[in-house]
């Protein structure tokens, strides 16, 4: 099943759907954008499950963010760094692989000794998830989100996100010495100031956010999961990260105005931050 939908200007976007029972389709967010020509990005989703027996059901999913006008082989690998060892990155080379990735997951678990399935209390389904999500393409850098989850019993699951930048026109993953030279000491204390700006999984008994509350870490450290928009710096951290499972995952803004004097000059300019 394969439909088209053309976003006049910038884009188009295609998506396919396999090895999937139940269809499904969806628009990928879209930011407004400066790109001057048209930039193609195809969807490729994988979602199956098989029975190993009575007590247990696998479950895996994957979904692929494709960019037929990107062909820099080293951009290709930071935008793919999750897929170890691939090397065609066309439609036909990422399908084999992601099906090759769920034949080794199925065969993983059903090849084990079935004695230790004697000890699942119910019947459970276990599974495996990895997608790609489109955050923004605004002024030539691709923000792409990516998310893993996985349950293999007990009382939940894992989940984390990777969040990168790569800037379209350099043909690199974008580092944040490329933004910013903060001192390492004030960009901590920003973090830590902001924490409770943006809502997680934690707030009091009137609404407000306290993820600060639910801290492991006395020092809140700068990781490379951020992203940005025309406001803020954004700092995505995954659960157990910085905070117990509890909080969820948390992000932590930092404005620009908070940045003023640290901005890397041509960032700036690009961004048309004042």
């Amino acid at each position: 099943m394969k439909r088209t939908t053309t976003y006049t200007v910038l884009i188009a976007v295609f998506f396919l759907i396999s090895c999937n029972k139940t269809v499904s389709e969806n628009k990928l967010p879209m930011h407004d954008t400066a790109i001057e020509h048209t930039f193609i990005i195809d969807s490729l989703k994988v979602n199956d499950s098989v029975k190993v027996n009575e007590k247990l059901s696998l479950k895996y999913e994957s979904k692929v963010l494709l960019f037929p006008s990107i062909t820099d082989k080293s951009l290709l690998d930071s935008i793919y760094y999750d897929k170890k060892g691939i090397s065609d990155f066309s439609k036909q080379g990422l399908t084999s692989f992601i099906e090759k990735e769920k034949n080794n997951y199925f065969s993983s678990l059903k090849g084990r000794d079935e004695d230790w399935m004697k000890d699942l209390p119910n019947p459970q389904t276990w599974d495996s998830s990895s997608l790609m999500k489109l955050k923004s393409l605004s002024d030539d850098f691709l923000q792409i989100e990516y998310m893993f989850s996985s349950y293999e019993g007990g009382a939940h699951g894992n989940y984390g996100f990777a969040n990168r930048v790569f800037d379209l026109k350099n043909n690199k993953k974008v580092q944040l010495t490329d933004i910013t030279s903060i001192k390492t000491l004030k960009l901590q204390e920003l973090l830590e100031k902001n924490i409770n700006k943006i809502p997680s999984g934690t707030t009091d008994d009137k609404g407000n956010v306290k993820n600060s509350d639910m801290l492991l870490v006395d020092v809140i450290p700068a990781n490379n999961n951020f992203y940005f928009d025309d406001k803020n710096l954004y700092f995505h951290y995954s659960p157990y990260e910085i905070a117990a499972f509890a909080a969820g995952d948390i992000v932590i803004p930092i404005s620009w105005q908070e940045l003023k004097g640290t901005l890397n000059p041509q960032f700036a300019k690009r961004m048309k931050i004042q």
